[in-house]
Order: C-alpha cells, then sequence, then structure tokens
C-alpha cells in the first residue's frame, strides 16, 4: 500500500491524458511545490458535493507554463495510473490516502468493436467541426481513455469509465453510449443549420 497526496476536483482525469491546472489555494501551491522538489506523483480524484470518489488517477507535473507573484501556478500534467483510496489522512496541509493499485484484467477488445468505435469517435469529432487523422488511434494500448475523455460523457459516466477494470468492457460502454449520443448531437445540428438558413422554423410565422 502506498501513500499518495489527494487533490480533490470536479474531473475525472484518465491514463496518458494531458491536463492544464491553475492551482491557486495555499495548500495546493504547497502540495504542487512538494511535489515538483521531489519528484513524485499526487492522486487526482473526483470531488462531488463534498464526497471522494474511491477510484483516481495519479498525475505527475509535466510543465510549469507560468508562476505568478502570489505563488499560484499554470501546470500541465500527465496522467499515469489508477488508485483505489483505501484511507484518507490530513496529516498535512492538503490531504493524502492510502492507495492500492488498480490493475486490468487481461481481457484485451475484440478488433472489430474497436474499429466500431474508432469510426464512432471519428464521427463525432467531424460532427464538433473537427477533423482527426486515423493515426491518432494507432498503438493505444487502452483506446477507451483516449475515447473517454472527449466523447460527450457526463461526470459520473466519465467515472464509470475510470473505474471499470478491462479494456474489453470500456469499449462496449463507449460503443453504446456513443449510439445514443451521436444521433442526438445530429439532431441538434440539424435544427441548428436549419436556424440559420431560414431564422425561423417554418412551422412558426415570422414575427410582425
Amino acid at each position: 500500500m502506498n501513500s499518495l497526496p489527494l487533490f480533490p476536483l470536479e474531473v475525472v482525469l484518465y491514463p496518458d491524458e494531458v491536463l492544464p491546472l491553475h492551482i491557486f489555494e495555499d495548500r495546493y501551491k504547497e502540495m504542487i511545490d512538494h511535489s515538483l522538489e521531489h519528484d513524485t506523483p499526487f492522486g487526482i480524484v473526483l470531488q462531488v458535493e463534498g464526497k471522494l470518489k474511491q477510484v483516481g488517477c495519479t498525475a505527475r507535473v509535466s510543465k510549469v507554463t507560468e508562476t505568478f507573484e502570489d505563488g499560484s501556478k499554470d501546470i500541465i500534467v500527465t496522467g499515469m495510473e489508477r488508485f483505489r483510496i483505501e484511507q484518507v489522512f490530513h496529516h498535512h496541509a492538503w490531504m493524502t490516502a492510502e492507495v492500492e493499485p488498480v490493475v486490468d484484467l487481461r481481457t484485451p477488445a475484440d478488433s472489430s468493436l474497436v474499429d466500431r468505435l474508432i469510426a464512432q469517435h471519428i464521427k463525432l469529432l467531424e460532427l464538433a467541426g473537427r477533423t482527426p487523422s486515423p493515426s491518432l488511434y494507432e498503438n493505444r494500448d487502452r483506446l477507451s481513455f483516449f475515447v473517454a475523455h472527449n466523447a460527450g460523457l457526463t461526470l459520473d459516466q466519465k467515472q464509470d469509465v475510470l473505474e471499470t477494470r478491462a479494456e474489453s468492457m470500456r469499449v462496449e460502454y463507449l460503443i453504446a453510449h456513443l449510439e445514443r449520443f451521436i444521433p442526438a448531437v445530429e439532431e441538434a445540428e440539424t435544427i441548428r443549420q436549419k436556424v440559420r438558413s431560414n431564422g425561423h422554423f417554418k412551422d412558426f410565422p415570422p414575427e410582425v
């Protein structure tokens, strides 16, 4: 069991995800300074209405982009590995926890399902006005985490993905989500296009 400083946020961080953060609270400025000085990770864990989730992701500061006069910082962190909180302590200004690693079961996703998820995600990004390259998805052992951080998931859904211990199950979860989510995005885009082209819906008379 390992001891880990905790940074509770309304954010779900995934392994290999890059996340910018602004550090301004004194206790977390101290925690980040400690992490930088000793080159040690800390744990980002979702906190909703004061309640901590039990599974989070370790993070390491990959870059300090700006330091301000009051000691606050803009930093970039990279997600590393998942952990489960066993016990929380308050030995410092910040929380620490005894944690255990969360290890995936050896159940790789079926290649046909992986291809389907990639196609769905590319379609979603194209609807959002982006043109992703298929090469972005190559050579990723945990493709599900790469997709999940930008797939229109709620915080609870993101946490579900984080806690799921099999790549095959995460891929299936995301496929089911995108099968529901993409048609809703397409419908919303159709409505926006109608508004742009007509100025009003044909079912309603123009204002006089």
